[in-house]
């Protein structure tokens, strides 16, 4: 068993997870304090001992399935089976492969398809565990097609599996048998008749569906484990954390777990932001006034003295560049820099391609900062010619129309690739800009490597900014604001 947690600590700590030695010990303590056959109170133990970020127990769901995946085989059951305890033997329904050729899959030695359907019918009608666990290993076992040593992954032998059972068909018959059943029908699962009562009953069977799917990816999972070991099926597992998943590459789903970790850690960087300015509310020390109050002491400066402190919050310009390749990455920090915004006077925003727009009065009027990315994608006037970027149009306009208005409490943030399609970068424009400002940061999220590339204008613009950052994903992008200046 230790072995198994110092392979799975392994994989967490590659996955990006901090684990220190000392959550490892408290992992292992933890593992003698409750029964190893119960995976639930197992995964609920080690995840206390060895998580801290709520963002992080995806990953860790997914190499727990992994590690402690069901085994199979004489004597197999463990840890991580879901045989009744420790110590049973797991029956074995795949038949020997020859001596030649990959070893291959065929038919289970249980009947075949009238049994499958009989299981199928009691795992999402009468929503029974026990018919359900036995429904995902006989289909997995008819339609998977499981060949050992076969370079593929979970989502190839469980695309096939659920294609063959047409769960989507299975459910749409069901429902519909459903909806026809009387009132106090027992097919009603419990359910009111009338349009309600059929969406809790169709909610009711995705629940089901749901659950079988899940059993059938794990029994693929363990059977994957069995044949490549634990090391090798996770390594096709692993992604990457919300924290740095690539803005530019990201999936939907990846997407959907940005947005959920946005919001507590623009709370977290508002509060850093305010806790820092708290600190600096005392002022510098006054060395005069100081030796001046020691004189009633002797000499001995017992009282420090301090200029009375003038803290001015710091106004935030924003420019954003939200053509397609990098609207994205905006979206993202525009909702962040505007979480953090009470730590500003003013907040600023400015959205452009090869015209540019002020926003700021769409983020005032709109009742959520997700509402207002919206609005401003749809009704931003950031179009002046072909519709293609022109970082030299835009920063020749708003310093032009907008300059003026720029101070030296004024930090001013690009948002771009800065890739201008070969018009002019317009360096000069943006300078003007600089000369009157605090600071001028702009965040970049292509990777360092790319800079001056094509018709990257990067060079244009180091001898402007302050600093030109690489801003690719939500770690970065916390970084980036832990150091701005409030």
């Amino acid at each position: 068993m230790l072995d198994v947690l110092t392979g799975f600590v392994a994989e967490l700590r590659e996955a990006g997870l901090p684990v220190s030695l000392t959550e490892t010990l408290d992992a292992a303590a933890a593992l003698g304090q409750v029964p190893l056959d119960d995976r639930a109170l197992l995964r609920g133990a080690l995840a206390a001992t060895l998580v801290k970020s709520s963002a992080h127990l995806e990953t860790f769901s997914t190499a727990f399935d992994v590690y402690f995946s069901s085994t199979r085989g004489p004597g197999a059951a463990g840890p991580g089976s879901d045989a009744p305890g420790a110590g049973s033997q797991a029956p074995e329904p795949w038949p020997a492969g020859g001596d030649d050729g990959p070893e291959a899959v065929g038919a289970p030695v249980a009947p075949g398809e009238p049994e499958l359907d009989v299981l199928l019918d009691a795992a999402l009608g009468r929503g029974d565990p026990v018919a359900s666990a036995r429904a995902a290993r006989l289909a997995v076992a008819l339609y998977a097609g499981f060949e050992r040593g076969r370079p593929v992954g979970i989502s190839y032998y469980l695309y096939r599996t659920l294609h063959a059972l047409d769960l989507a068909g299975r459910l749409a018959r069901l429902s519909e048998a459903v909806g026809r059943a009387p009132a106090d029908d027992g097919r009603r699962l419990g359910m009111p008749a009338g349009p309600l009562g059929d969406r809790l009953v169709e909610d009711e069977l995705a629940v089901r569906a749901d659950v079988l799917r899940g059993q059938v990816e794990a029994e693929i999972r363990g059977l994957l484990v069995d044949e490549r070991g634990s090391a090798a099926v996770a390594r096709t597992q692993r992604r990457p954390l919300v924290e740095d998943v690539d803005f530019m590459h990201a999936t939907r789903d990846e997407m959907v777990r940005m947005r959920r970790t946005l919001y507590p850690l623009s709370r977290l960087l508002a509060a850093r932001l305010a806790k820092r300015r708290r600190r600096g509310r005392a002022g510098s020390l006054d060395f005069r006034a100081t030796i001046r109050r020691s004189l009633s002491s002797g000499g001995v400066p017992l009282e420090p003295r301090f200029r009375a402190a003038r803290p001015a919050k710091p106004e935030i310009v924003v420019l954003a560049d939200l053509s397609g390749s990098v609207a994205t990455f905006a979206r993202f920090t525009l909702h962040l820099v505007h979480a953090i915004s009470s730590q500003f006077s003013a907040v600023r925003t400015f959205v452009f391609v090869d015209g540019i727009d002020e926003v700021s009065r769409i983020f005032d009027r709109s009742p959520t900062i997700e509402s207002a990315i919206a609005r401003v994608a749809a009704e931003a006037d950031v179009v002046h010619l072909d519709g293609h970027s022109d970082y030299g149009h835009a920063f020749g306009v708003f310093a032009q129309r907008w300059g003026r208005e720029v101070t030296s409490r004024t930090s001013v943030v690009v948002l771009g690739d800065a890739r201008s399609n070969y018009h002019d970068p317009g360096a000069e424009q943006l300078a003007l800009v600089a000369r009157r400002a605090r600071h001028v940061f702009w965040l970049n999220p292509e990777p360092r490597a790319y800079w001056g590339t094509g018709d990257s204008v990067v060079e244009a613009y180091l001898p402007v900014v302050d600093a030109m950052v690489e801003c690719r994903n939500l770690r970065q992008l916390e970084d980036f604001v832990e150091r701005l200046d409030p």
